[in-house]
């Protein structure tokens, strides 16, 4: 067993894809196939099933993916080491949504270019069912989040700062004329809620399964900028952070309801598996985020 072969097999396990695979490793998918079937024959296992056109780690592929990841992030420890490479470099991938991105990262990643400038970023948008397997097997370095925790033994989830909540609706709703609104007023409202795996709408519906509120009307959006623009030209009412509404609150296409019950927080998650190798980039932005986030 090689690490070139590892090397191979976790592209292939992150992509799921002998093609793709071949691509971004610059290799004939003949030589892909073969450095697999090397590894299956010397660990007398089999590491992939064919779905359909597609593929599957099978349970073994599952744990040599763990292992692999492990034993690449120790030849780059190692690389970094032996070689003096202890400043940062390379790349990073983060996933975080766009309104932490916009209003915290762009900072981060300005002041950490300053000082690092030979680090390149990848840049997607979070999307937690799939956050965990992406943490483990190496895809994503680092993910940011709105929420209050995370339930998962293997991440590390760290609180950089709290984010007020807000109740909001279309400027010309009733309940923006009331000088108190309560949880009680939106009985009658059509609800508007942030995707399934969303902290923060979790805790709207706790408000709402505690006031035995049971919304006649809910619309559900995997997209928060979709939810805004909706809510802006229709009757509802959604909870919010205040930062993801910040700039519709100025336009005047969203208003606060002013509510008469103490609005809870939101926490900003910086996320990680717990076995990742902090590189010298990523310490590095660990650091960076947590001065520029938490003290911002």
């Amino acid at each position: 067993m090689e690490l070139r072969q590892l090397k191979t097999f976790r592209t292939v396990a992150t992509l799921l894809s002998f093609n793709r695979a071949a691509e971004v490793l610059n290799y004939a998918q003949s030589t892909i196939s073969a450095q697999i079937k090397a590894l299956e024959e010397d660990l007398e296992v089999k590491l992939f099933d064919r779905l359909g056109k597609g593929i599957v780690l099978t349970e073994a592929g599952e744990l040599l993916s763990q292992y692999a990841q492990k034993m690449l992030d120790i030849e780059a420890e190692t690389m970094a080491g032996v070689k003096g490479r202890d400043q940062p470099q390379g790349s990073l991938t983060i996933r975080a949504p766009q309104s932490i991105g916009n209003t915290y990262l762009a900072g981060v990643v300005g002041a950490f270019r300053k000082q690092f400038p030979k680090v390149s970023f990848n840049f997607h948008t979070c999307a937690f069912h799939s956050l965990e397997h992406e943490l483990q097997t190496g895809v994503t370095d680092l993910a940011f989040l709105l929420g209050d925790s995370i339930n998962s033994a293997s991440l590390v989830a760290e609180p950089l700062r709290f984010e007020q909540l807000l109740m909001v609706s279309n400027p010309d709703n009733p309940l923006t004329q009331r000088t108190k609104v309560s949880i009680k007023d939106l009985a009658d409202q059509p609800i508007f809620l942030a995707k399934s795996d969303c902290g923060y709408r979790m805790t709207f519906e706790q408000m709402l399964t505690e006031a035995n509120i049971k919304p006649q009307t809910v619309l559900e959006f995997n997209s928060v900028e979709l939810l805004k623009a909706c809510l802006a030209i229709s009757e509802g009412v959604t909870m919010i952070p205040e930062i993801t509404v910040r700039a519709e609150i100025a336009r005047g296409e969203l208003s606060v309801l002013r509510w008469e019950e103490e609005l809870m927080e939101t926490a900003v998650l910086m996320i990680r598996h717990k076995e990742k190798w902090l590189s010298p980039s990523l310490q590095s932005f660990l650091e960076i985020s947590r001065d520029i986030i938490g003290n911002g």
